[in-house]
């Protein structure tokens, strides 16, 4: 089921209205489970076996680590940890990565003449499995650092994995933040509601509106490197750049004000990335619960910065060539994540040579550095948005092509370029620009334009609301010759 579909519109309001109606937690809960994984196996009801396998796995092995600690067994608790993870990450690397393996193996048999693999299965990835994959091994890492108290209520923990708002794209959730929300007896509250429906239909608008009308222009574009080569594929690029933020962020915030309907906060995963110095300030504030899990999982284990600059440059590059691999099962996502890498050693090298203090003072170079940051990125989106390391050399090859070529509107108007968008839903994508960067800009600034929206007068409230509506019904990709295109994220 997606957000952005007539019974996602049907499916919330009836599990908000039930929910308030039940007069306890324990039924809540049973009830939002329930939801969740009708919600889930509405894309495949047979992965969602794959979605209780994940959750039983954990839930065991952290109530095996409690009872290991409490007699002793250190030993113990450590292969129970080490068995639990090696099978769950055993079926994502089956479903994620086989047919990588399996491709890059036959290869090396077609070079030594010996006869090739066979996969005697389609495999297909189900949606979502990354996330909860993580988001359920956290917590068993989290029990066995002491962190978090091992959750004994089987139905509380289920739903902690598969609570629908964040399940199939995250953000991917701490059960410090979410665990605690779970077990709560949620009153409801007005003002809470207020800030889920602005979410809600403000994600509607920047997916709707901008990120699924610049995909015509940037699939246009993609699609046929050869004839729109050049500076039609620089822009398309960084079109994509927009078009994947406005994805991934429009699919966090509904989820944010989804769970906000039930009294439940989701942390936040996006800060105003576009707006960072340096890729390291953009890596704080991009898809913010990918990078902590990875911070607190996988770099501090390594050693982090704690043991020089050389070793912590190695960390570094180690954390994001898993980022390249989580995203995808290719060689392209594998160097996008080696770029973001380097990217970051080379600013670790330069912040040595560079007094930040003094360089960050005059608002022109800001803007410079923004700007060069923004670009850096956008480029490695070309990597992320081939997905073959055939499809990323032919693209490069023709942007490089006919870069000489400086007017990049001489196959056409507006319509040509961005396919079947009309000029009424183009206008509207450049006015929802300006409406994210703006509030984005806010954000940056630290100020929250939802709260300050919530304190306004009744009138202007429904004006804001209203007019999110109508612009997404005048601008918004939608109906029955419009296929929903998922969200990018899905398929991760």
């Amino acid at each position: 089921m997606l957000f952005n579909t007539i019974q996602y519109i049907f499916f919330l309001p009836l599990m908000v209205v039930v929910y308030y109606l039940i007069p306890s937690t324990k039924y809540r809960n049973i009830w939002l489970l329930a939801g969740s994984y009708f919600f889930y196996m509405n894309w495949n009801a047979a992965y969602a076996l794959l979605l209780l396998t994940a959750t039983m796995i954990t839930y065991i092995g952290g109530i095996l680590q409690k009872s290991f600690k409490d007699k002793g067994w250190e030993k113990h608790r450590k292969i129970t940890l080490i068995l639990c993870l090696m099978i769950n990450l055993g079926i994502l690397c089956t479903f994620k990565y086989l047919k990588m393996i399996v491709t890059y193996i036959n290869v090396f048999l077609s070079a030594t003449h010996l006869p090739e693999l066979l996969l005697s299965w389609s495999i297909v990835l189900p949606v979502g499995i990354s996330f909860f994959t993580l988001q359920s091994i956290g917590y068993l890492i989290d029990v066995y650092r002491g962190d978090i108290s091992v959750e004994r209520n089987f139905i509380t923990y289920a739903l902690f994995v598969s609570f629908f708002p964040q399940l199939v794209a995250g953000p991917i959730e701490r059960s410090k933040n979410l665990l605690v929300q779970l077990k709560r007896y949620n009153i409801f509250h007005y003002e809470f509601f207020q800030k889920g429906l602005y979410w809600i239909l403000y994600g509607l608008m920047i997916k709707m509106v901008i990120a699924d009308n610049l995909a015509a222009f940037v699939d246009l574009v993609y699609s046929d490197p050869a004839t729109y080569s050049g500076w039609y594929i620089v822009a398309a690029t960084f079109a994509f750049s927009i078009q994947i933020y406005c994805d991934f962020y429009g699919y966090s915030i509904i989820a944010k004000g989804s769970a906000y309907l039930f009294g439940i906060e989701l942390m936040s995963n996006f800060e105003a990335p576009y707006f960072s110095k340096s890729v390291k300030e953009f890596w704080r504030r991009w898809h913010i619960s990918l990078s902590t899990w990875f911070r607190d999982y996988i770099y501090i284990p390594l050693g982090g910065n704690r043991k020089g600059e050389i070793k912590k440059n190695c960390n570094l590059l180690i954390v994001f060539l898993v980022s390249g691999l989580w995203h995808g099962a290719s060689i392209a996502f594998v160097l996008w994540g080696m770029l973001h890498g380097i990217y970051q050693i080379i600013g670790n090298l330069f912040k040595y040579f560079i007094n930040e203090k003094n360089a960050s003072s005059l608002f022109c170079r800001k803007v410079i550095k923004t700007i060069f940051t923004f670009s850096l990125v956008s480029f490695t989106w070309m990597l992320f948005r081939a997905g073959s390391w055939a499809e990323l050399k032919d693209i490069a090859f023709n942007m490089m092509a006919n870069l000489g070529n400086y007017n990049i509107f001489t196959l056409g108007n507006i319509k040509t370029l961005w396919g079947i968008v009309s000029t009424k839903m183009g206008y509207g994508t450049i006015l929802g620009i300006m409406i994210l960067f703006f509030l984005d800009y806010q954000k940056y600034m630290k100020k929250s334009v939802i709260d300050i929206l919530v304190k306004q007068d009744v009138w202007f409230r429904y004006f804001v609301c209203v007019g999110l509506v109508l612009f997404i019904l005048n601008c918004g990709r939608y109906g029955e010759t419009y296929n929903p295109a998922q969200f990018i994220y899905f398929q991760f």
